[in-house]
């Protein structure tokens, strides 16, 4: 006889994920722990604090759906949200879903092991106190795990020194102060406005530009909430069938098929519409077509040229060796204007990289940038970072890490990997590019159900098969081969393929093929009996032996 575990499930990570699965466990009977290393709720949100953070989808998608309550009572005040109000947001779902007793703060896992005697795992913490359960749940998030760029001398700099993911919660006063930011993806993309506003001379060292759909960030009236109430469900339903998880009408026609003016007009209308409008609702091939990209490039660079004054500073923004969705599409707001403030200076370096990172600044060939602020918007070790970052130990003694290192990028739907039974990924490697709420929400509901399943018929565990992993892992390479992104992501450093990390394996990190596609391999799996999920089983268990 073995004792009974401390807990049913345990969750890591207090964000969107481990609300989400918070609150379906418990649904199902589930004696339920979230744990998180940070003091607060928000995970993702919590951690980015940085100048002009803010959701890159509109407030109608980037929700729940699940909780009537939260619908009715929560009122969001802009089109984008700001990291602010996300975490209001999230706090008040924890408040009024009476989460928050049965979360752990500042209580970070060191360790998690699979007891293949017990069939539990035991997860140690930082505090040195271990936790026993039968399901363990990683809502880690896809981009918590903080890179910075190997840069000689990075560590010699006397000056102020931040990471976007480390942002001082109290705010950096940057008034008048000479600033420098490395890196220019999303978070980048979002800093440089507001430090623009404030800085002294702010230098921008940009190696790799990128495709930014400008937007508009209108404040939110009553009549706007209450639209948003009333067709909550129709909205959330769009959202989920939609192939990036938003509320919109898929595009039906290829860039190709229509005359250069009709074309013309259709880009402009979703430009001015903004943001993701324009990646989603232009036309269906701007993200497998090369020359359909490229057409949305030029309509792009042709804006860029339009909004930005300095045409030599339009042409360094302006993206040549990748086009429109070779890497992830970013929104702006008013980024490309930004670049006519007379404070503000591009630095090419790509052309001239940088050199060293010295006592007083950036050293670009001969030429030594002053500084007194310098600022890392370098990104994540995405989708896999946060999983390998700690030892979570399978089978044999063997380490998810070692796994992945050895086999290849491997797990069945993103859901579950083979040698590490009823351990389950929230948004793990392999699950969609997407709104990120909607797969998350979804993806609670369906780990609830199949949990639920697994206790009825007195399934031990569920763990990935082997020939489940083979399968997803060539469909995900399939789709992800199918888009532009795959022959020019060297080029264009696409975190999609893991290329913006020195050393880490070129393989597709997101499945490319559509949320809603996912989605139906989800229901297929469960419809199957979760067949796939039944590797190892004992004899005589629901599914047979494996």
């Amino acid at each position: 006889m073995t004792s009974k575990p401390d807990y049913d499930a345990i969750v890591i990570g207090a964000g969107f994920s481990g609300l989400a699965m918070l609150h379906h466990l418990r649904e199902i009977g589930l004696s339920t722990l979230v744990v998180d290393g940070e003091d607060g709720i928000g995970g993702t949100w919590w951690i980015n604090r940085y100048p002009g953070v803010r959701t890159d989808s509109e407030y109608s998608y980037y929700s729940f759906s699940f909780s009537k309550e939260v619908r009715e009572e929560w009122t969001w005040t802009e089109r984008y949200p700001t990291g602010a109000e996300v975490l209001a947001y999230l706090d008040f779902v924890a408040d009024r879903l009476d989460l928050r007793k049965d979360i752990r703060l500042s209580t970070r896992v060191n360790k998690a092991v699979y007891d293949e005697d017990a069939n539990t795992w035991t997860v140690h913490l930082g505090d040195g106190s271990v936790l026993t359960t039968t399901y363990l749940v990683s809502g880690m998030g896809v981009l918590s795990q903080a890179i910075f760029p190997a840069i000689d001398g990075i560590d010699t700099f006397e000056g102020e020194k931040y990471h976007s993911s480390t942002w001082p919660r109290d705010g950096v006063d940057l008034t008048g102060k000479r600033v420098g930011i490395i890196g220019l993806g999303a978070s980048g993309i979002q800093m440089v406005p507001e430090i623009a506003k404030v800085a002294g001379d702010f230098y921008v060292f940009q190696r790799t530009p990128n495709f930014v759909v400008e937007t508009t960030n209108d404040p939110l009236t009553e009549e706007d909430m209450a639209y948003l109430r009333d067709h909550y469900d129709e909205i959330y339903e769009k959202a989920a069938k939609h192939p990036f998880g938003v509320a919109m009408e898929p595009a039906e026609h290829s860039a190709l098929e229509v005359s250069a003016e009709e074309r013309d007009r259709i880009f402009e209308s979703k430009w001015n519409e903004g943001g993701f409008h324009f990646a989603n609702e232009c036309f269906n091939d701007l993200a497998t077509d090369h020359e359909a990209s490229e057409l949305a490039s030029e309509f792009i660079r042709g804006k860029i040229h339009e909004i930005v004054e300095d045409q030599a500073v339009a042409d360094l923004l302006s993206p040549t060796t990748y086009s429109f969705n070779g890497k992830r599409v970013p929104t702006g707001h008013n980024f490309y204007a930004t670049f006519n403030r007379p404070n503000v200076h591009l630095v090419d370096v790509a052309a001239q990289p940088i050199s060293r990172i010295s006592e007083r600044g950036v050293v670009v060939g001969d030429t030594e940038y002053e500084l007194d602020v310098l600022v890392f918007a370098t990104g994540f070790d995405a989708m896999t970072g946060t999983l390998t970052n700690i030892d979570i130990v399978g089978r044999g003694g063997r380490t998810l890490r070692e796994k992945w290192l050895a086999d290849g990028l491997k797990s069945n739907l993103g859901i579950s990997a083979n040698g590490f039974p009823n351990f389950f990924m929230s948004l793990g490697p392999q699950t969609p590019y997407s709104n990120l709420p909607v797969p998350i929400q979804l993806g609670a509901q369906w780990l609830q159900r199949a949990i639920a399943w697994a206790r009825e018929h007195d399934v031990p565990f569920l763990e990935a098969t082997p020939e489940s992993e083979t399968w997803w892992m060539r469909e995900t390479e399939r789709a992800g081969k199918a888009t532009v992104m795959y022959s020019e992501g060297k080029k264009a450093k696409a975190w999609f393929l893991g290329d913006n990390l020195p050393g880490k394996p070129e393989e597709f990190q997101v499945y490319m093929g559509g949320g809603h596609v996912y989605q139906e391999f989800c229901r297929a799996a469960e419809a199957d009996g979760y067949r796939s999920f039944l590797a190892n089983q004992p004899a005589g268990t629901v599914g047979g032996e494996s």
